[in-house]
């Protein structure tokens, strides 16, 4: 089984920055993808970012790209998303996800597990 917190949400301005992490624990973590996906208030959940296992293939959704960064530190089981030019758009709270096998997907059914979430506003 593998456990996956996510950290770093908050408020931030409009135009701003904000980094997201997710740790995991549990099962391997560096032979699996990860991704960050997003769910705003009375919309469905969106892929946003994803990374395989050794961090050289990166995905991202179509409204994010040139603004938001994924990446990972195997060694300490953490995946990241630099967020910047934040928008109201992008107000949602996100969540973390992994998958086995090691492919990066924009399908929430690809991955097996799950973080709880965390709030990202952005103030205009």
């Amino acid at each position: 089984q593998m456990q996956l917190v996510e950290s770093g949400g908050g408020l931030v301005q409009h135009g701003g920055s904000l980094s997201v992490s997710c740790a995991a624990s549990g099962r391997t973590f560096d032979v699996l993808a990860m991704a960050w996906f997003r769910q705003a208030p009375g919309k469905e959940r969106e892929f946003v970012a994803g990374i395989n296992w050794s961090g050289r293939s990166t995905n991202y959704a179509d409204t994010v790209k040139g603004r938001f960064t994924i990446s990972r530190d195997n060694a300490k089981y953490t995946v990241f998303l630099q967020m910047n030019s934040l928008k109201s758009g992008d107000r949602a709270v996100y969540y973390c996800a992994a998958s086995n096998p090691n492919a990066v997907s924009t399908m929430m059914y690809h991955y097996n597990y799950w973080g709880q979430g965390t709030q990202v506003t952005v103030s205009s």
